[in-house]
């Protein structure tokens, strides 16, 4: 049975990490009946074991539901959970473009957070109608008037009629899907025109090939269609229509302002692009959707296997991965050291973090990560601009003129007991206050750091410092001129340039030091003294010496001459200058990932 469009409402669920989203879709999902008591679970839409395992959700789901009103109409409500992370922003843009409203979630005891308001503004730029929610009302630490005076202060949305709910409990659920119904508005388009959808999201599965996510916003699309995809410039026949329950149910018919799943037997990931245009192949729509603005890759690390025959699996792999997650590009890289790999483009740490974990997981790889860096634009001596996106690639340093970084504008929201704390840390960071202001007892900073600087553990610092309290958000402000070297660190006198990397000339001792302590901690003994340097050109800046492994060849001496024994010593020490010579040092990969995450105390 179809519903009438003016019976559909389409709406996102936004909000900071923690405050409540993905609980709040399982309440909606079981008061609709979508599914079954015994098949419920926690976090039903985080489907992904890592999603489980960190509580976090890193992909939007989507999930067709039926609610009778009170007015005894049903209608049809498209939900869709987002992440809260800033580093799957991306995700939660596309979500949004294909809705017309959203719920903000705000927690009762926490309030606004940093990420609350970089996901509403964005819900603001796409004309959604919004409903604020305050969740966890239920508990003793809720102060539901200082939450809706915030929203009002800082967001400046009229929070009078916020609906309160518990989505723990289910308190307040139905008023929720109430106001669902009577404040969000129904979808636009025309049934009778030509098609035209917006792909939205598309993954591999085995035995379907790629499946594709896609919102109608005009005409009708139905089973065995033949179907264009405007800018993949490719023809496919739809093989199955249908919508997630959040089970994937054939309907054999999607229609204007309905969201749905699509398989055309797609076996070649590049035939796909998020943001595309489907419409039929002989009634073309009449212009293609805008669709998205391509994500901008912030960090960037090389992906080795760890066994060089796995690399067309990896390859394979980047490529499934990277369909599910448009925000994830790579190319081909080699390395002296390592062998062949990737070069993968990340939006954030935790994006690479997580990216390399389900390339471990799903596709039962074993990886060696570089140093993550970020994009300098060097500028050469002739004038000409070259992107740095490899630290080991970096060019003689008499052909440079200058080199820019990239800066960001961080916004920390933290309770005023942190302040002094934070503000050291972003100083320490090179850091440029803009503004600090206060939202009830707590501080709202805002400030420009170099992108550089964060990568690494900043966000590891800022909740350690906080306590868990401080959030955080931030976007690329601009590209401005440094004083910035390449350090590299040399291991037995051998460079390894998986741990080159570019740095302030003000940090550099400082960063040095710290590695080379770490390493040392990190790399096994071998039978020979290692040092372990760090080295800006032929500069020496740091230096640890890791000590041999003495086997006892005394062992076997029961008493006796003690030259007996010095000649056995002084045997060992000449076997060991031997090895000195020749010797070659395993780094272990677990050196490489826990070396780089360097706290600033020890």
């Amino acid at each position: 049975m179809t519903t009438e469009q003016k019976n559909i409402r389409n709406f996102a669920i936004i909000a900071h990490i923690d405050h409540g989203k993905s609980t709040l879709a399982d309440r909606l999902i079981q008061s609709c009946d979508g599914l079954e008591d015994r098949e419920m679970t926690e976090q039903v839409l985080d489907n992904m074991d890592i999603e489980r395992e960190r509580g976090i959700t890193i992909k939007s789901q989507t999930v067709r539901l039926m609610h009778k009103a009170s007015d005894g109409v049903e209608y049809q409500l498209n939900l869709m959970d987002t992440p809260g992370h800033v580093d799957f922003a991306y995700e939660v843009s596309r979500s949004l473009a294909s809705c017309e409203g959203s719920l903000l979630v705000v927690d009762a005891t926490q309030g606004v957070e940093a990420q609350t308001l970089a996901n509403v503004y964005q819900a603001i730029d796409n004309n959604h109608e919004i409903i604020p929610v305050i969740n966890k009302v239920d508990l003793p630490a809720a102060d539901v008037e200082r939450v809706k005076e915030q929203i009002e202060d800082v967001i400046g949305i009229d929070a009078s009629n916020a609906i309160e709910v518990s989505a723990k409990t289910g308190i307040g659920i139905d008023d929720l899907l109430e106001a669902i119904v009577t404040r969000l508005p129904a979808p636009l388009g025309d049934k009778t025109k030509p098609l035209k959808a917006l792909l939205i999201d598309s993954w591999y599965d085995a035995y379907l090939g790629v499946v594709i996510l896609l919102r109608v916003f005009d005409g009708v699309l139905k089973e065995k269609d033949k179907l264009r995809f405007i800018n993949a410039e490719a023809t496919h026949d739809a093989d199955r229509v249908g919508v997630f329950t959040p089970k994937q149910v054939q309907t054999t018919v999607l229609s204007a302002g309905e969201l749905g799943y699509l398989t055309c037997a797609i076996k070649t990931i590049s035939e796909t692009s998020i943001g595309d245009t489907i419409t039929h192949e002989r009634n073309l729509c009449d212009k293609p959707l805008t669709g998205f603005k391509p994500s901008v890759p912030m960090v960037f690390c090389s992906l080795f296997p760890v066994d060089a025959s796995d690399y067309d699996k990896l390859r394979d792999s980047l490529g499934k991965l990277a369909l599910n997650d448009a925000s994830l590009h790579f190319e081909i890289e080699s390395s002296t050291a390592l062998g062949l790999g990737y070069r993968c483009g990340f939006l954030g740490l935790l994006h690479m973090e997580i990216i390399q974990e389900r390339l471990e997981r799903e596709f039962n790889l074993d990886l060696i990560p570089t140093a993550p860096s970020v994009v300098y634009h060097i500028y050469m001596n002739d004038g000409k601009m070259i992107e740095l996106y490899n630290p080991a690639d970096m060019p003689d340093v008499v052909l440079i003129d200058h080199i820019e970084e990239p800066w960001i504008k961080a916004t920390i929201l933290v309770p005023d007991d942190y302040l002094g704390g934070i503000l050291k840390l972003c100083q320490e960071r090179r850091g440029e206050q803009i503004e600090l202001t206060y939202v009830g007892s707590r501080a709202m900073l805002v400030y420009r750091l170099p992108l550089n600087e964060i990568v690494f553990d900043f966000y590891d610092r800022l909740k350690s410092i906080s306590r868990g309290y401080a959030s955080f958000d931030y976007e690329i402000s601009s590209y401005d001129e440094g004083d910035l070297v390449k350090m590299n660190i040399l291991v037995n006198a051998e460079p390894v340039d998986a741990l080159a990397m570019v740095v302030h000339r003000s940090q550099t001792e400082r960063r040095g030091r710290q590695l080379c302590e770490r390493l040392k901690d990190l790399i096994p003994k071998q039978m020979f003294k290692i040092a372990i340097q760090a080295a800006i050109g032929g500069k020496i800046i740091a230096r640890e010496t890791l000590s041999a492994l003495r086997k006892d060849v005394t062992a076997k001496c029961y008493g006796g001459d003690i030259s007996r024994k010095r000649k056995l010593l002084e045997k060992q020490k000449k076997g060991k200058k031997k090895m000195r010579q020749y010797g070659n040092v395993e780094i272990p990969q677990t050196a490489f990932i826990a070396a780089l995450k360097m706290g600033d105390d020890k």
